[in-house]
C-alpha cells in the first residue's frame, strides 16, 4: 500500500512557486540509500534537502534504519559540494547527530517557509542566524533559533507537486495487489489533543485546516488526471473543526465527486453532532479509531481524554452506517496489568471490529510519556536501544510489568484470538448474511485455531502466573 511523500511534495511545490528549479528523488521503491547517488551526480544540485513526510506516522517513530539511510544520503550530497538541509521528526530530536553527519542545518517545526528562507540565504550568501525554526552548529556550539509560527490558513499553500513523481509506479502496485488505486491527501495539520505518548515535533498541538471546498476541488482535479477511486486522508484527526464534515459532504455532492476514503479519528469526535452520517454520505468506508485500551485506568494514564463507553458507542454507530471500523490498540503502557489487558481483549471480542492494529508502548522523544520513562529507575528505564530498528520491531524499550518477550507474544496471540472470533461470528452469519468475507473468515479457522492454541502456549511459558486463567 505505497503512498507518495506528501509532505515533501508540498515543500517542493512551495519552492517551485518561488522560482526554484526542483527535482524529487522518491525513495519509496528503492532498495538502498545509495540509489540516490546517480540522481545527485546527474542533477548536480546546489542544495540537497532530506525531507520526511510529516503526515506519515512511521517517520515520527524515528526508526534507526531510516536514520542510517538519511545519514548515508546527506553525507554523499555533502561530498558533492551541496548545502544540506534536513527536516524530520528524528532530526528535530537529534539535531547534533545530523549536523555531525554533514547537515548544515536542521529545520524544526513546519518547514515550507523555513526551507525557502534557507534556500534564499544560501543562494545569496547570507547568514542563517536570524531564520526562525532551525538548529545549526556555530563555533562547536548547537544554536537553536526562535520557533516559527505555523501557517494558519493552509489554503495559501500551493497544492502538492504531484507532477514530480512517477504516479504509474504507485498505481500499478495498487491495481496489482488490491484492484483499485488509492492516493493520499491531507486536510489539516496538527492535533489539539494531549495523548502523552504521541509525538508532535512538526506541527505541534495547534490544529489548522484547509477549507472543505479547497480539498474537494483538488480531489476532483487530480482524480480526473490520475484515476484514483480511493483516498487515505493522512490527518492525525480528520474533520475536527465544527461543521467541517457537513461542509465537506456538501461540496462532495455539489461537485459530483465519487470517492471512497478512510480516515483516522477519535471515539468522542465521531459521536459529536451528525459526524458519522456526514462521513457516510461523503464516501467514508473505513475509520481507524485510536482506541488504545479497554481499560479506563490506562486511557486516563495516557491522557487520552475518552471513555471506554465512547469506543463501544462509536463502533456500533459506525457499523450501523455501513462504515468499517478498525481499532488501534496499544499494549504495555506503564503500570498496565493482566487485568487491563483482559479488558482490552474483551473490548475487541465484544465489538469485533473489521480490523485491529496492535503496537506496544513506544517512548518517543519529546513526549510526556518519554519523560516518565526517563524518570524510572535505571533498572526499569530505557533498556539499551532508544529507537526501534524498523516498524516491525515491537521491542519494549523499557522494563515494564512483564518480560518484553511477553508483549511481542501477546501481540501475536491477540491477533490470532481475534481472527478466531471473526471466523466463529461468520459461521453464525453465513446463512442469514452470505458474503465472500464470511466464507473467507470461516475457511481461515482451519489455520487460525491451531495457531491460536500454540500462541497461547508460548504466552503461558513466558509468563505462567499472569496468564494462568487465559
Amino acid at each position: 500500500m505505497p503512498y507518495p511523500p506528501l509532505g515533501t511534495l508540498y515543500a517542493m511545490s512551495y519552492l517551485r512557486e518561488h522560482g526554484y528549479e526542483v527535482k524529487l528523488f522518491d525513495s519509496m521503491f528503492c532498495y538502498s540509500a545509495k540509489d540516490i547517488r546517480s540522481t545527485i551526480d546527474e542533477f548536480k544540485p546546489d542544495i540537497f534537502i532530506s525531507y520526511d513526510d510529516g503526515f506519515n506516522y512511521l517517520t515520527k517513530m524515528c526508526l534507526t534504519n531510516m536514520r542510517e539511510a538519511c545519514f548515508d544520503m546527506l553525507a554523499y550530497a555533502k561530498s558533492k559540494g551541496c548545502e544540506v538541509i534536513v527536516s524530520s521528526s528524528d532530526a528535530t530530536d537529534h539535531s547534533t547527530e545530523y549536523l555531525k553527519q554533514g547537515s548544515d542545518v536542521v529545520v524544526i517545526g513546519e518547514a515550507e517557509q523555513t526551507v525557502l528562507e534557507l534556500c534564499n540565504a544560501f543562494k545569496e550568501g547570507k547568514s542563517i542566524d536570524s531564520i526562525q525554526g532551525i538548529s545549526f552548529a556555530k563555533n562547536d556550539e548547537l544554536i537553536k533559533t526562535k520557533p516559527r509560527l505555523v501557517i494558519k490558513d493552509l489554503d495559501i499553500l500551493p497544492p502538492p507537486a504531484w507532477d514530480l513523481i512517477d504516479i504509474s509506479e504507485y498505481k500499478n502496485m495498487w491495481m496489482q495487489n488490491h484492484g483499485y488505486f488509492s492516493l493520499n491527501f491531507v486536510t489539516t495539520r496538527g492535533c489539539p489533543y494531549k495523548c502523552n505518548w504521541c509525538a508532535k515535533p512538526i506541527y505541534g498541538n495547534r490544529y489548522n485546516s484547509h477549507s472543505p471546498e479547497n480539498i474537494v476541488l483538488e480531489i476532483k482535479k487530480w482524480q480526473q488526471k490520475f484515476g484514483f477511486t480511493h483516498i487515505w486522508f493522512a490527518d492525525d484527526i480528520f474533520g475536527l473543526k465544527p461543521n467541517w464534515l457537513k461542509d465537506f459532504e456538501y461540496h462532495i455532492i455539489k461537485q459530483n465527486v465519487k470517492i471512497n476514503y478512510k480516515i483516522q479519528s477519535r471515539a468522542d469526535l465521531l459521536l459529536e453532532e451528525d459526524n458519522i452520517k456526514h462521513l457516510a454520505n461523503s464516501g467514508c468506508t473505513m475509520v481507524w479509531m485510536g482506541a488504545e485500551s479497554g481499560s479506563q485506568k490506562i486511557l486516563d494514564a495516557m491522557d487520552k481524554g475518552i471513555k471506554v463507553e465512547q469506543i463501544y458507542d462509536a463502533t456500533r454507530l459506525l457499523k450501523k452506517h455501513k462504515i468499517t471500523v478498525s481499532l488501534f490498540l496499544q499494549l504495555g503502557y506503564l503500570e498496565e496489568t493482566i487485568d487491563d489487558i483482559k479488558m482490552t481483549i474483551k473490548m475487541v471480542e465484544d465489538l469485533l471490529p473489521d480490523d485491529i492494529g496492535i503496537s506496544v508502548s513506544y517512548p518517543l522523544p519529546g513526549t510526556l510519556f518519554y519523560d516518565k520513562v526517563k524518570l524510572l529507575p535505571i533498572s526499569t528505564g530505557i533498556q539499551g536501544k532508544s529507537n526501534w530498528i524498523d516498524s516491525d520491531d515491537l521491542d519494549m524499550l523499557f522494563k515494564n510489568t512483564y518480560h518484553k518477550d511477553f508483549y511481542k507474544q501477546l501481540q501475536r496471540y491477540i491477533h490470532r484470538r481475534y481472527r478466531k472470533q471473526m471466523g466463529l461470528y461468520s459461521a453464525k452469519k453465513i446463512f442469514s448474511q452470505p458474503s465472500k468475507q464470511h466464507f473467507k473468515n470461516i475457511v481461515s479457522l482451519l489455520k487460525i485455531v491451531p495457531q491460536e492454541y500454540f500462541e497461547k502456549r508460548k504466552l503461558k511459558q513466558i509468563e505462567p502466573n499472569a496468564t494462568a486463567d487465559f
